[in-house]
């Protein structure tokens, strides 16, 4: 089993951090590199990672290979209400990623623009809500949605996109998960 993914990205960090305990190859990839872009045009027509590469069939997408693992791994199914939890998470890690992108493109993503408005109005009610969650120590168990949510938290941290100092539950989370096992070599400072 194979995984294509970066260091850097919170998408990877959460399969790497299910299978921390599975026998995996990991394929380090700098996606805009050039040679690594066309190695990535060659396994996934949307150019996006993670992929999942098994007995020759390549899964696109973490929720995919989520789903794939758990199968292949026999764990139980998400609830719906986790189903949401997730989809919160991938709210705010996707206009995150927006907006690095567009930073990264030399946009001023403090403009008075729709898109920007729109990607920092579904940060702030999303992490509103996630933060209310964590008070509630809905992620303390170690699942694969408490990994999502770690990985998108470290990864803010890392990038340095957001200040969550208004967000002292979703902070006490990343601290109180520190220790899990994969987390240090996952990191995405070690790029």
């Amino acid at each position: 089993m194979k995984l294509y993914g970066s260091q850097t990205s919170p998408y990877v960090r959460r399969i790497r951090l299910l299978l921390a305990n599975h026998s995996y190859e990991f394929v380090n990839m700098h996606i805009f590199a050039e040679q690594y872009r066309q190695a990535l045009l060659a396994l996934n027509p949307t150019l996006k990672i993670p992929m999942l590469e098994q007995e020759g069939n390549v899964i696109f997408d973490s929720g995919v290979i989520y789903r794939f693992l758990a199968a292949q791994l026999q764990l139980p199914a998400l609830s719906w209400y986790q189903e949401n939890q997730l989809t919160v998470i991938n709210a705010v890690n996707d206009s995150l990623v927006s907006l690095f992108l567009c930073q990264r493109s030399g946009l001023d993503t403090n403009e008075d623009r729709l898109f920007f408005n729109a990607q920092k109005e579904r940060i702030v009610a999303s992490l509103f809500v996630l933060e209310q969650q964590a008070a509630n120590q809905e992620f303390s168990d170690w699942n694969y949605i408490a990994m999502a949510l770690y990985s998108l938290l470290d990864w803010v941290l890392f990038r340095e996109l957001l200040e969550l100092d208004e967000y002292p539950a979703l902070l006490a989370l990343v601290k109180y998960h520190q220790q899990q096992n994969a987390i240090a070599e996952t990191d995405p400072r070690l790029s």
